[in-house]
């Protein structure tokens, strides 16, 4: 992995962070304006579980560049896997402890968030495929 590979990589989740917050402002408004409070922050929940551990990963995914660092490299997105899988795990945990929690709503924030993520991914990475040929 290069230097320049890397500052796509940084850029790539950066913007893929910024659709995942306007989707979660967007559709979180809606369950405020549709619903209530509850189901809005029980979305908004489910969505920082999906992101917050996305962005971790990325900052140890992203830390390293080069040919020389190739163990560095693996070794920081192996560790940073673990950490987004076990960061995950106890956002999840402790938000279950919530009485206010609307699970089914934290749920589909969290899937809405992780959907949103990968058609970014892949919608970001086809336009910039496109704009450099």
């Amino acid at each position: 992995m290069n230097n320049s590979m890397v500052g796509k990589g940084k850029i790539l989740a950066k913007r893929t962070l910024q659709i995942q917050l306007t989707v979660t402002v967007f559709l979180s408004l809606l369950f405020l304006m549709f619903s209530n409070a509850q189901l809005s922050m029980s979305f908004v929940l489910g969505a920082i579980i999906n992101m917050l551990p996305n962005q971790v990963f990325s900052f140890f995914a992203f830390r390293f560049a080069g040919a020389t660092k190739k163990h560095l490299v693996m070794k920081s997105f192996s560790q940073g896997s673990k950490i987004k899988l076990a960061l995950t795990i106890i956002l999840f945990v402790m938000a279950y402890q919530l009485p206010q929690l609307h699970a089914v709503t934290m749920l589909v924030g969290f899937a809405i968030t992780m959907a949103t993520h990968t058609i970014a991914i892949i919608w970001l990475s086809k336009r910039h495929s496109t704009i450099s040929n």
